[in-house]
């Protein structure tokens, strides 16, 4: 069972409240999953960051916590989701109450397990919010994998990354004040045009890392579907190929949390 290392403690926070998977001990960092929820592959990139002496907090915001994604589920839970007043999917310039809800979680986290501040890894749904969560200082290591809201319907919404003006100028400010953002898509994705990540470039500047993977690479990489999407764990190369684009971005990922987390914890 994937979960089965984990506790589980409910948090609530403004009318909002999820189940909340802990495992580890040391600074934490809270990831968010992706359509369709806490799926084993979700888990499996948690376990990394316990391995590497972190502490990890998982909320279970959509879907069934444990089961596999598959096409048929992440649908049907990608349709309730969109349409939930929790997330505000199309928005633009306006920040999801989830994300308010998430702050609260991230302060109660950092009090919890103590350290420099906490990370946190959002994807696909919750992938943009990392940049909300850096209005709450203690996020100290903000990643984004395949940001997908607001959804991309029309170039407004393509280049939006969900802020407000005042809000992407707080941001840029706290990266300036050395809190980095990393982002992670694949070229092809459609959930995450380019010019999302040209949106975060002329934000941030050089406090916005990325890594942009090829799809498809049919020259080197034949087995990158046009359509991959989820960087650290659908779509996520074995072990076993250490030079795969994807196994670079994960490893990337966790040298960025690492360095974030532990050096000064």
């Amino acid at each position: 069972m994937p979960l089965s290392d984990y506790t589980s403690e409910t948090f609530s926070h403004d009318g909002i409240t999820h189940e909340v998977f802990h495992r580890g001990s040391g600074p934490c960092v809270l990831v968010a999953p992706e359509i369709p929820g806490v799926t084993p592959t979700v888990v499996a990139f948690a376990d990394r960051l316990v391995d590497l002496g972190m502490s990890v907090a998982i909320p279970s915001m959509f879907g069934t916590p444990g089961k596999p994604s598959t096409r048929p589920r992440a649908m049907r839970v990608l349709l309730r989701s969109c349409i939930s007043r929790e997330f505000h999917a199309f928005a633009l310039g306006d920040t999801a109450p989830a994300t308010v809800w998430l702050r609260a979680l991230a302060r109660s986290l950092h009090e919890r397990h103590g350290g420099p501040g906490i990370g946190f890894v959002g994807m696909c749904f919750t992938g943009g919010y990392g940049l909300a969560m850096m209005l709450e200082d203690a996020v100290i290591a903000p990643v984004l994998s395949q940001p997908s809201q607001p959804l991309p319907l029309g170039k407004a919404r393509s280049a939006s990354v969900g802020l407000d003006a005042d809000q992407l100028r707080a941001v840029a400010e706290r990266a300036e004040a050395d809190c980095p953002v990393l982002g992670l898509r694949f070229t092809s994705d459609p959930a995450v045009p380019a010019s999302r990540f040209a949106t975060l470039r002329g934000a941030l500047g050089e406090n916005f890392l990325s890594e942009e993977i090829t799809s498809p690479d049919d020259a080197l990489h034949p087995e990158i579907e046009k359509l991959a999407h989820s960087v650290l764990t659908e779509d996520l190369a074995p072990d076993t190929t250490p030079d795969h684009p994807t196994q670079v971005a994960l490893n990337r990922t966790l040298t960025f949390l690492g360095d974030r987390l532990l050096a000064n914890a």
